[in-house]
């Protein structure tokens, strides 16, 4: 989404427009609940889990993440008592800037509702509120006011238009995925997560938030929109730090990431010069969504964790799956000798910083993965047989060691080269052309078909699904 900054240096507003610099969150005297101790449980056998990220990049991005949930909904894994698909099987859902409107769309509306949004916001113009006019002598009243556009441009248009004017308290719907949200918290310079523990630490009840306030701050690239502001308390609110979050200060040899953002949760309480919490764009700090899920393997004081101790145990298949929207534009003036403009220096800059981010972020993430999936090998593996057959339900088919945690990488480079160059031409927008929606849709949905190993893992979670029909048919409960 960094790439949009370019599109800054032409994007104007009334100079006559003041902008609203009012708080998205409510201060309390009591802090909301704090965040849950583990993932949603799945409703069937919970043999596998699928946690989703999608990467910023506009339009292009919400449409790629879309055509690649499309896909995995095609992917059926049961026929009884209900159809059901890899879908129903999605635990966790993030996103960033463009990417967070699906994630949040889906935490939203659920799996049986999801699939309008290519009609409510991909073809839909949710630029028409923001102020994108170029306007002669302006870009100084810009800068002086913080960026183009405020919270009732692109977030009162989602609002509006999209999520209904529902709160976070709609994700706590029965079978709905944790939904996590990312934005960039520019005092800290840390990743800003929209959850229960963040605003606990604001003495601040998440539920009441609206989720377009949220998805709008995720998605406020510098420039094009006026920093996103959260009011910090001014008294304790009978707040008390998570175990997670006193651990990761204390301890001596932290995960470094998970101290930051420790920190800077902390200093919402414990900054007496921090009276206001300012967000942007979640790019800035995370491009692909995977802030969630890395602090939640980070602060794990169990080495199931996430999971609860019987999803641990009824698990084979944990797939953590990130589409990233990023293009690959080749730069004419490689072909030169010639000393390049100044404005294609400054887009390469950018290109370059996310590059690096995202593929050192995606290597971290699933480093990560590759030790919990050891974790939890070792704690199986040390439970009595009792103790299984308690947790899972029977002992059919028990084999400590068969579990599997899994990332899968999606991106324009999993389809075709024709489609490939096409795609690295759409732009970083809020509002294109239904071709290029279209198009961004059919490449997420080619990133799935030609990814082998979710297919398997289909055809393993099917097949495991008929043998779980047939023990609970007959009634055994355990041999």
């Amino acid at each position: 989404m960094l790439r949009a900054l370019g599109l800054a240096a032409v994007i104007a507003a009334s100079g006559c427009v003041v902008v609203d610099t009012s708080p998205i969150n409510f201060v309390s005297n009591e802090p909301g609940a704090p965040s849950p101790a583990y993932i949603p449980d799945a409703t069937d056998d919970g043999s596998t889990v699928l946690a989703l990220s999608f990467s910023g990049g506009g339009t292009r991005a919400a449409a790629f993440a879309y055509g690649a949930l499309s896909e995995l909904d095609t992917l059926t894994i049961d026929e009884f008592p209900i159809k059901r698909t890899l879908v129903d099987n999605v635990r966790t859902v993030a996103g960033t800037s463009g990417g967070a409107v699906l994630a949040a769309y889906l935490g939203y509306r659920g799996k049986d509702d999801y699939r309008d949004f290519r009609e409510r916001f991909l073809y839909q113009n949710a630029e028409a509120s923001m102020a994108t006019s170029v306007l002669p002598g302006t870009l100084v009243k810009v800068a002086l006011r913080g960026g183009a556009n405020d919270r009732n441009s692109f977030a009162r248009w989602l609002d509006e238009n999209l999520f209904d004017r529902a709160t976070y308290s709609a994700f706590g719907k029965p079978g709905r995925p944790l939904v996590w949200v990312t934005a960039s918290d520019i005092y800290n310079n840390t990743p800003f997560l929209f959850t229960e523990d963040t605003f606990a630490a604001l003495c601040s009840d998440i539920s009441q938030l609206k989720i377009a306030e949220a998805v709008g701050a995720s998605a406020a690239i510098p420039v094009v929109f006026a920093p996103i502001i959260l009011q910090a308390p001014k008294n304790n609110c009978d707040y008390h730090r998570p175990h997670w979050l006193e651990r990761a200060l204390n301890t001596d040899n932290p995960s470094i990431r998970l101290q930051a953002y420790a920190r800077s949760l902390d200093s919402y309480q414990a900054d007496q010069n921090l009276n206001f919490v300012r967000l942007l764009d979640g790019a800035l700090t995370d491009n692909l969504g995977i802030t969630g899920l890395t602090l939640e393997l980070a602060k794990a004081d169990r080495p199931y964790a996430p999971l609860s101790p019987q999803q641990a145990v009824r698990l084979r298949n944990f797939v953590f799956i990130v589409t990233d929207a990023g293009r690959s534009i080749p730069y004419k003036w490689g072909e030169t000798q010639q000393a390049p403009h100044l404005g294609n220096i400054a887009r390469a800059v950018s290109d370059t910083t996310i590059a690096s981010a995202n593929r050192s972020g995606f290597d971290a993430v699933d480093l990560a993965l590759n030790q919990w999936q050891e974790a939890l090998i070792h704690y199986r593996c040390g439970l009595p047989r009792g103790q299984v057959l308690k947790l899972r339900g029977t002992l059919v088919g028990w084999d400590c060691r068969d579990v599997s945690v899994t990332t899968e990488y999606l991106s324009f480079r999993d389809v075709d080269p024709d489609s490939f160059a096409r795609l690295n031409k759409v732009p970083t927008r809020l509002n294109l052309a239904r071709d290029e929606v279209d198009l961004a849709i059919e490449a997420g949905r080619q990133a799935v078909r030609n990814n082998p190993n979710i297919g398997k893992i289909a055809q393993e979670t099917r097949k495991g699904a008929l043998i779980f029909d047939a023990i609970e048919a007959r009634q055994v409960p355990g041999q």
